[in-house]
């Protein structure tokens, strides 16, 4: 198929198409991680960051290209995840931006778009490094505009770019360090290359072809309440309960199996909106009850479970009312804080320092841009700063006080939560001067040296560290610096490697979630023992995937 012209429809659909190949190849390029820990998010966050932009998308289906990519950036903007989330979504900008203002674009026009986005993509990071998604992006974008003529097809155009793209993939492990000692190849470039194959393979779907948003993960879209359904409350809704079943031929014929008899058995349990479709030997159940067993016995006499779904719908009802209800705004004050932290214990002791609002993320559960626009919305102060704690949540907090119109938001470059840690403790809401309120803190956090000790989940060589799978890897200041079987041995050697440590006077240990009472004392004693010039204060911090973090003081 030739495609001349790029118009509304067919820039949504190749959007969903690669919206729709890159969560396919998610988890792929999550692995795609430097270090051998469970914490790539790359691939989930570029994935969100673009359904974002398509969830804002209109389905008028008579919108022009203009519309549609209007919408789309801003969604996308709004949505944006991670670092790799936010420069795909300042990329799709700038592209966007140019197609903003037209009905319909050539092949020529939509590569001149794709510089633009280029060009916007590497004015948003302070410091462009060359090895990574910026430079498939330029590559591929500036290969495939050198190479097409009036003439071109947007096949031609996108054909040209993925082969750039996969040269250029392929060619970050020889330029970044970091890559060469992992072996692996840049992740964010590897999830722009899965979003122009999947927009080229969605090329020809036909005018006719539905307009669809991608359904994201309904668990990790959004965050839960349960404090709405307490001990006293009363289970008013019953549960939603759905299923896949596949029919099992020891149990039941699938070509004799009776949807409608099926359905009516529910209806025998009490159950309603009742919903019983076979697709050969699946079986698709829904059904409101009040004894979600009950669905569950019955269906497992015909088959076994696919997968299953059960949601209290009285907590549901509350969330919907409690969602109803305005938020109060913060009484005025000339500072507020925002902070991301994950883990109870970690959120309770930032909000103890001061932190108003304590965005819930970290690895693997990086923010959103929008989620940072509401904090900020929450509150009524003259000054905002932002802490986001993690070197991959920087460019997120940053674009969201770009695009908040309503006070002076400051961010304060916090890559830890260990730094977070450190500039909240020393924060004041009395200090008068905005500026030296920020070098305070600034100050603070550059003072403390931050350490994290996990598990590894691959072997490994990095940083001249040779690593097993299943031992405890200790990183320092984002260096992995030692990795060995024992945790206690890996936490002491880790803190070994800090150059003054002898001049320290101060370790704060947070304990992670899935560290026991008896671990956490070993530990404790272990440092007061081989450190005896630092104090050691713990907190139970609860954060997931690092056994341990430390500041040092």
């Amino acid at each position: 198929m030739e495609t001349r012209v790029l118009d509304g429809i067919t820039f949504r659909r190749i959007l969903q198409g690669g919206a729709r190949e890159i969560r396919l190849n998610m988890q792929l390029i999550n692995d795609l991680n430097v270090f051998p820990v469970p914490d790539g998010d790359t691939g989930t966050n570029m994935s969100r960051t673009i359904e974002s932009g398509i969830a804002k998308i209109s389905s008028d289906e008579s919108a022009t290209l203009g519309e549609v990519a209007t919408e789309f950036s801003r969604g996308s903007l709004l949505g944006a995840r991670g670092n790799s989330g936010v420069i795909l979504s300042q990329f799709f900008a700038g592209v966007c931006d140019k197609l903003s203002d037209k009905n319909e674009v050539n092949a020529a026009e939509f590569a001149e778009a794709y510089i633009a986005g280029v060009e916007r993509s590497y004015a948003a990071v302070a410091t462009p490094v060359e090895g990574t998604i910026l430079t498939v992006f330029r590559e591929s974008a500036e290969y495939a505009k050198d190479n097409i003529t009036e003439e071109s097809t947007l096949e031609d155009f996108l054909t040209l770019n993925i082969e750039q793209a996969e040269r250029t993939l392929a060619k970050t492990k020889e330029i970044l360090p970091a890559l060469i000692e992992a072996d692996v190849v840049d992740s964010g470039g590897a999830g722009y290359l899965c979003i122009a194959k999947g927009m080229y393979e969605s090329l020809d779907g036909g005018e006719s072809e539905r307009f669809e948003i991608p359904q994201g993960d309904k668990e990790s879209a959004k965050e839960i309440d349960y404090d709405l359904f307490t001990t006293d409350s009363a289970l008013e809704w019953g549960y939603c309960t759905e299923c896949l079943v596949r029919l099992q031929r020891a149990k039941a014929e699938p070509s004799k199996f009776d949807d409608n008899a099926f359905a009516r058995e529910l209806e025998s349990l009490g159950c309603n909106s009742i919903v019983a479709l076979r697709d050969g030997d699946i079986l698709k159940v829904h059904a409101h009850t009040m004894t979600p067993s009950d669905i569950l016995t019955l269906c497992q006499r015909y088959g076994e479970f696919l997968n299953v779904k059960i949601e209290n719908m009285s907590l549901q009802h509350s969330e919907r009312v409690a969602k109803a209800e305005p938020k109060k705004k913060k009484p005025h004050k000339p500072y507020g804080v925002v902070t991301v932290a994950t883990g109870e214990g970690m959120t309770s002791l930032f909000e103890s320092l001061g932190a108003d609002v304590v965005i819930n993320g970290g690895q693997t559960g990086n923010p959103s841009t929008e989620q940072f626009l509401a904090a900020f919305d929450e509150l009524d102060v003259d000054n905002i700063l932002v802490l986001p704690n993690n070197s991959n949540i920087f460019l997120t907090a940053t674009q969201a006080a770009q695009l908040f119109e309503r006070g002076n938001v400051s961010v304060i470059p916090t890559k830890t939560l260990s730094q977070g840690y450190a500039a909240l403790s020393v924060f004041n809401g009395a200090v008068d001067d905005l500026d030296t309120q920020i070098s305070d803190l600034n100050c603070a956090k550059d003072a403390v040296v931050s350490g994290e000790l996990t598990v590894a989940i691959r072997d490994s060589v990095i940083n001249g560290v040779q690593v097993r799978e299943g031992e405890y890897i200790g990183i320092l200041d984002g260096e992995l610096v030692t990795s060995n079987e024992d945790a206690i041995e890996a936490m002491c050697n880790m803190i070994s490697e800090i150059e003054d440590i002898d001049d320290r006077e101060l370790l704060t240990l947070f304990v992670g979630a899935d560290v026991s009472e008896d671990e956490r004392v070993e530990m404790t004693e272990a440092l007061e023992e081989r450190f005896e010039d630092l104090a050691v204060e713990v907190y139970i911090g609860g954060q997931e995937i690092y056994s341990y973090l430390i500041a040092v003081e």
